[in-house]
């Protein structure tokens, strides 16, 4: 029998305890680490020879999006499947330009995700049905740039600090802040991180 060594990063420590006693019932898995950020879990990777990284996507220190980015940009061979609350089409489509192969919801049985595990093994990509009618319809409308000021701002931070955050100049936020609320239809940044979240833009 060929064992799936898999990793898990999920930042709510029970929620993290049960996937891992779950998992492990699997005669074929095999729980390498348990991570609770994503920074954690990018470093993990690179110390444990893992299959599949399981992740939430809203975590401290680095989300799971970023940490699947991350991967991709390594060019690290481990497929991650994404398991979140967060049924948003941004999410999903970000995901999947991030090289995701599977995206489920936790709210879905354990044994669809362990059957998820061996279909991605196996070469598949996992989509939850429900999620994959309404992603393609909105188009994302913020560039990377706009998005990572948007988010520094709507977790609260003034336009210098987020300057000093991403080596830019305050009239480079501003305008990066300007352009993403007039593309959301937003009456200023909080409004337009809001409605970024919402959809899982940000």
């Amino acid at each position: 029998m060929n064992m799936i060594n898999i990793g898990i990063a999920e930042d709510q420590g029970m929620v993290l305890g049960a996937l891992s006693a779950l998992l492990s019932l699997e005669e074929d898995f095999e729980v390498k680490f348990k991570a609770e950020n994503g920074a954690e879990a990018f470093k993990a990777c690179n110390e444990h020879e893992i299959d599949i990284l399981i992740t939430d996507i809203e975590m401290p220190e680095m989300s799971g999006l970023e940490l699947a980015q991350k991967l991709q940009r390594n060019n690290s061979a481990i497929k991650i499947i994404i398991l979140t609350t967060f049924a948003r089409a941004g999410y999903l489509k970000r995901a999947m330009e991030a090289g995701v192969k599977g995206y489920l919801l936790k709210d879905a049985p354990s044994e669809q995700l362990a059957d998820a595990i061996r279909k991605i093994i196996a070469g598949r990509k996992i989509i939850d049905p429900e999620l994959v009618t309404e992603a393609w319809g909105e188009i994302d409308p913020l560039n990377e740039k706009e998005r990572k000021v948007l988010k520094l701002a709507g977790d609260g931070l003034k336009t210098d600090e987020i300057a000093e955050k991403l080596h830019l100049s305050s009239g480079t936020v501003r305008n990066y802040l300007s352009s993403a609320s007039s593309k959301l239809n937003a009456r200023n940044r909080v409004e337009a991180a809001r409605i970024a979240r919402r959809k899982g833009w940000l």
